[in-house]
């Protein structure tokens, strides 16, 4: 009787957004579950307080880190801002640290039980264009084709992308998978950090076992939010909004009320 091959198992993150303690969570729990290969689809800057730390830090862990739009346009060179949040953001970078993010690749591709996996941050053709959880068929479709940005490798047959904040999980009868990380430091709707464990049979190129799981890990939010506050960081309202309900901080653009389809968490800082 032939045994089954062994199994591996890899972490993906995105979208810590300069959240550090979100970002201490979900590692620990990487770690707690004895995984040691961790790939980052991008966005460590921008909308939180602690940039520079998570860059650091995503260095460190991470064995493979793409570029997110944020990465991408805050330490553009040749952009300016009269932003003050946008400013504050750029300023939290540490020396060479814009640099390093802008130098990112735009996808990773490898094998697993014998799919062909792709990984970037928002679409198959730029970090700036987004790709919702409500896209239509030729939007789904495209995600698997091959574009400037991707190169020319074989097609893929699973998708795994970020930007949205919004995990989800889809397949077609062709086999095609695509799904969203998430975010883990910026998760709408339910804002409880999230990442993605593959397992499989890395580089394998027979069929065999393979999955796409979803981890929710709490963490101490309102530190967070704590932190933000004593470092001065501008949009703090919107911030909290986000972290504390997950709810998009452009719901209060021109004077609206957040929509809170839940009751909300309560925050020392603003109730």
């Amino acid at each position: 009787m032939t045994s089954a091959p062994a199994l591996d198992r890899l972490a993906l993150i995105s979208d810590v957004h300069g959240n550090l303690t979100a970002l201490e969570a979900v590692l620990a729990d990487i770690d707690a579950r004895g995984i040691t290969r961790i790939f980052n689809l991008g966005d460590y800057v921008g909308k939180g307080p602690r940039g520079r730390e998570v860059v650091d830090l995503c260095r460190e862990r991470c064995e493979v880190n793409i570029l997110g739009n944020w990465d991408d346009f805050l330490p553009d060179p040749d952009r300016s801002f009269d932003n003050d949040a946008l400013k504050w953001w750029l300023h939290q970078l540490g020396p060479g640290q814009g640099e390093w993010l802008r130098s990112l690749p735009f996808c990773h591709d490898f094998t697993m039980s014998g799919r062909r996996i792709r990984l970037f941050h928002a679409s198959e053709e730029t970090v700036h264009r987004r790709v919702r959880f409500d896209h239509d068929e030729s939007e789904f479709l495209g995600l698997f084709t091959n574009t400037p940005a991707t190169g020319d490798g074989p097609v893929p047959d699973v998708v795994g992308y970020a930007d949205t904040h919004d995990p989800y999980y889809e397949t077609d009868r062709e086999r095609r998978t695509v799904f969203n990380t998430g975010s883990v430091g910026n998760c709408m709707g339910d804002p409880t950090p999230v990442y993605v464990i593959l397992e499989g049979v890395m580089d394998g190129v027979a069929d065999a076992p393979f999955s796409v799981s979803f981890v929710r890990v709490p963490y101490d939010w309102e530190s967070e939010l704590a932190v933000a506050a004593a470092m001065g960081m501008p949009e703090l309202e919107g911030y909290v909004v986000e972290v504390r309900d997950g709810v998009y901080r452009g719901n209060l653009k021109a004077g609206e009320a957040p929509d809170y389809h839940r009751r909300p968490r309560v925050s020392p800082l603003i109730q």
